[in-house]
């Protein structure tokens, strides 16, 4: 073979042409190898992750369960609201975009920015962050033709709360807003912009009644606009409530508490139902589904009488002389002679002390009927020494007090009976005999809830059941406890109350179409001297609570009211026309009666 050789006698490096086919190959099989990885060893992984890439999952809110009164009318519903939000991963330039929706919905940007920090920490960046909720139609309309400049910007329709019937039911209800920091960390399903229950039913009822999110795929190209939707997992609608309360009751008892402050509870003995819940004074509930301004907080923390406190179980009171129904199914438990009299003179001794009965001149021999008839305290006080503070602790625990009813509201307060371990604990004294007498006519330390007593005079009449107060109509009967009372024992109370009604302190309420029982209470708030002063003489907080516990059948059918009027004065002064108006929407007006009206003064020597 001959060899060519160029003209110029150059020959190319056979070693160098070899380097470059070696090169060339290794490249080709690094490639292939590389492809092998990829698409073969850890194609499954790659494929989900491009699919993600393209992929995009959504939350789906579900609806929240509505609520309804005992008729199907509604109490709380939903309504469609407006929110802006952010999608920080389609989003160019998130400082201007901040500005622009501080300026949109007329936040300020400090604001603004700290959700948006708060989100951050919280959340992903493909998802959505909220923040600006319930923004006006008007508004959304200004905002959408311009969403086009501002990627990553977005109006969701969303669900807000609504309660028709506000101020009414504001107490029973609660309300919904945003989910704070520490909800947020408390629960991995919420995001933020997510609206939870923050008091009353929709806050105890809070899981049932939010449902569970679904979740739908959003195909987007690669700037992050969405090509095409389906849905993954569908979301499931929160549990509706029916509760037990009636819209018209509710009305009807509200209208007759009328300006004054204090409570209302209607209860069904055999059920635990309660048909009317009221709470004055109240507030709108809708301000808090809304953007809730600082003026309106203001106006509510500043109100000297405190609307957001639900005082049929968060308020706690003396219970003055409706504790003597108490006491007096003590005494027969103990085995006091109910024909025993004590001599009332107005007044009991005790050391340097006179403790006074609200009869300057006393009411003479008094037996245990007719002390609950007259309401009398020396009767009181003397048998309380008899049975000691001991006992009477033991059996007002017993029947209920000083223990939580276990109600679906939250932040129910239990109450308090007082006793010698607990003054020791709470101030480090001995108990002294004096604040014995005071707790035996429902004043010194005692305080009660009017449901708990609801609770109580419940029992007198089911054969002492202490049933839970249900506020759901689906829900059974549930015995929390029993009355430690014989059923004649409690016959002989319930007697003493229909004729306290019939001719005692309670007898505003008497009507002649019903058999009616009640007992009236004057709770002292404080201690103004020798003079009882009447009502118009005294600065509304250092007034009486007025108290009247009763209970009316008619045609079958059985209540228990309850109302405390919140420095009312005397009990039967001012709760018996509210308790006879309360009655008179649950049975119908009375007929009139031949004899003394039912809105005949009390008899004399009965407390006012």
């Amino acid at each position: 073979m001959r060899i060519e050789v160029a003209a110029d006698g150059y020959q190319p490096p056979r070693r160098g042409l070899m380097l470059l086919q070696g090169l060339v190959i290794f490249l080709f099989l690094l490639f292939v190898l590389r492809f092998w990885y990829l698409q073969v060893l850890h194609g499954d992984f790659y494929s989900r992750v491009a699919h993600d890439t393209r992929t995009r999952s959504e939350r789906v809110y579900a609806t929240r369960g509505i609520i309804l009164d005992t008729k199907g009318r509604l109490l709380a519903e939903n309504r469609p609201a407006y929110y802006l939000t952010l999608i920080g991963e389609d989003c160019p330039d998130i400082p201007a975009s901040l500005a622009q929706i501080s300026q949109w919905a007329d936040i300020p940007l400090e604001q603004v920015q700290m959700k948006y920090q708060q989100g951050r920490r919280g959340g992903k960046s493909f998802e959505p962050l909220v923040l600006a909720a319930d923004l006006p139609f008007e508004r959304i309309v200004q905002i959408e033709p311009q969403l086009f400049l501002w990627p990553g910007l977005k109006v969701e329709t969303r669900q807000r709360r609504y309660y028709p019937q506000g101020e009414l039911f504001a107490h029973v209800l609660g309300y919904v807003a945003e989910a704070n920091d520490e909800e947020l960390r408390q629960d991995d399903s919420l995001r933020l912009g997510d609206i939870v229950g923050k008091q009353g039913l929709e806050y105890v009822r809070e899981k049932s009644l939010r449902g569970v999110k679904g979740s739908s795929g959003l195909e987007v190209d690669a700037l992050g606009r969405p090509l095409a939707k389906h849905q993954d997992k569908p979301p499931l609608a929160g549990t509706n409530l029916t509760l037990t309360l009636d819209i018209d009751l509710q009305k009807a008892v509200s209208d007759a508490l009328g300006e004054e402050s204090g409570a209302v509870v209607v209860m069904e003995p055999e059920t635990g139902k309660l048909r009317a819940l009221v709470t004055h004074p109240s507030y709108d509930n809708n301000i808090f589904t809304a953007r809730l301004t600082a003026k309106d907080w203001a106006a509510l923390m500043e109100h000297p009488l405190h609307p957001l406190q639900n005082r049929a179980v968060q308020s706690v009171y003396p219970p003055g002389s409706v504790w003597k129904l108490v006491m007096a199914a003590l005494l027969l438990e103990h085995g006091i002679d109910p024909k025993s009299s004590v001599l009332c003179t107005g007044q009991v001794h005790l050391g340097t002390h006179a403790f006074r009965c609200h009869k300057r001149g006393g009411h003479g021999m008094v037996n245990m009927r007719n002390s609950l008839i007259a309401s009398c305290d020396v009767y009181y006080y003397e048998m309380a020494q008899k049975v000691g503070i001991d006992a009477i602790e033991r059996f007002a625990k017993a029947c209920g007090f000083g223990k939580k009813t276990d109600i679906d509201l939250p932040h129910e307060r239990s109450g308090l009976v007082p006793g010698k371990e607990w003054k020791q604990a709470r101030f480090h004294e001995p108990w002294q005999r004096g604040e014995t007498l005071n707790v035996a006519i429902g004043q010194g330390f005692t305080l009660v809830t009017p449901v708990q007593m609801a609770v109580f005079v419940s029992a007198l009449l089911n054969e002492g059941k202490l049933l839970k107060p249900s506020l759901l109509e689906e829900e059974p009967p549930e015995v929390k406890g029993e009355l430690p009372l014989t059923a004649e024992h409690r016959a002989f109370i319930l007697e003493a109350m229909r004729t306290t009604a019939s001719e005692g302190t309670a007898r505003r309420i008497s009507r002649p179409d019903a058999e009616m029982g009640g007992k009236t209470g004057t709770a002292q708030t404080v201690r103004l001297g020798e003079r009882r002063l009447r009502k118009e003489e005294m600065e509304l907080l250092h007034r009486d609570h007025a108290w009247l516990t009763s209970w009316g059948r008619k045609d079958g059918k059985t209540y228990v009211v309850v109302v405390m009027a919140e420095h009312g004065g005397g009990g039967s002064a001012t709760a018996g026309p509210i308790t006879a108006k309360v009655y008179n929407a649950l049975f119908g007006p009375a007929a009139p009666s031949a004899g003394p009206g039912r809105n005949s003064p009390p008899p004399a020597g009965a407390r006012p």
